[in-house]
């Protein structure tokens, strides 16, 4: 039997939003804990300047608080974050992984584009959460199919199924997280829209953001595209990004 826990890791202050959240998802099964990506972490709270940088909490909007950090929040569920066997990342943006340090002995999951995209020397990207040398599995391309979407399972003795759902644009390796539940599937989509608006209204202020922060822009509308469509067909999967606080707040309730 397996239990989801929501939990927002990142708090961002920004001229769209004064109030961007981070939605990492915690699966407690029998004795195993795995997250689906980090937020920022401990160390990252604790050492702000030499693991982030000033420039870019400035450009971003940080604001840091240990109580969010996923150990903090973990102990808080009365679990031990040392069972945290498995830390699957939509993406390698240090907003999303800066808390992988907190879980040294855990194994990161990741695209094989983003990975290869990340040691390339790819400047977005900082190099600090990754500096503890996690182990690192890799995913490439399978002939699987979900709901229409290139699909990789993930590899992980679960009860709960886990794919690498291929969300490319933002980065050129972007996935999202797709699991099957005894509710039935729930689909992460972390930064592939980073407020759920930008599916119907393409004037909002947050779609000029997505489109200076996206790799590749006609990827990340395609994207867009197909997650409208998935959605339209199938109102049954569970959708929701990683910055929408309004998504966030509806599983609070």
């Amino acid at each position: 039997m397996s239990q989801i826990h929501h939990l927002n890791c990142v708090k961002i202050v920004s001229p769209v939003n004064d109030n961007v959240c981070g939605h990492c998802l915690l699966i407690q099964e029998n004795d195993k804990l795995i997250l689906v990506d980090t937020g920022i972490g401990l160390l990252d709270i604790q050492n702000p300047e030499e693991r982030i940088g000033q420039q870019l909490i400035d450009m971003v909007g940080y604001r840091f608080d240990e109580n969010q950090t996923a150990i903090r929040q973990i102990e808080k569920l009365g679990l031990d974050p040392a069972k945290i066997t498995d830390c699957v990342i939509s993406h390698l943006d240090n907003d999303h992984i800066g808390g992988l340090a907190d879980f040294p002995n855990a194994t990161v999951h990741v695209g094989l584009e983003e990975c290869d995209n990340y040691i390339s020397g790819n400047p977005r990207y900082l190099k600090t959460p990754l500096s503890h040398q996690p182990t690192i599995k890799t995913y490439e391309k399978l002939d699987l199919n979900w709901f229409g979407f290139e699909a990789r399972k993930v590899d992980i003795d679960t009860e709960t199924e886990i794919y690498l759902i291929p969300l490319f644009g933002h980065t050129l390796g972007h996935c999202g997280v797709a699991l099957k539940t005894e509710k039935g599937w729930i689909f992460y989509v972390a930064d592939a829209y980073y407020m759920r608006i930008e599916l119907t209204d393409s004037h909002h202020p947050v779609n000029q953001l997505a489109r200076m922060r996206a790799e590749d822009n006609d990827l990340r509308l395609s994207t867009l595209d197909k997650i409208r469509n998935l959605i339209n067909e199938h109102p049954e999967i569970d959708v929701f990004g990683y910055h929408d606080i309004e998504e966030f707040n509806f599983y609070q309730n």
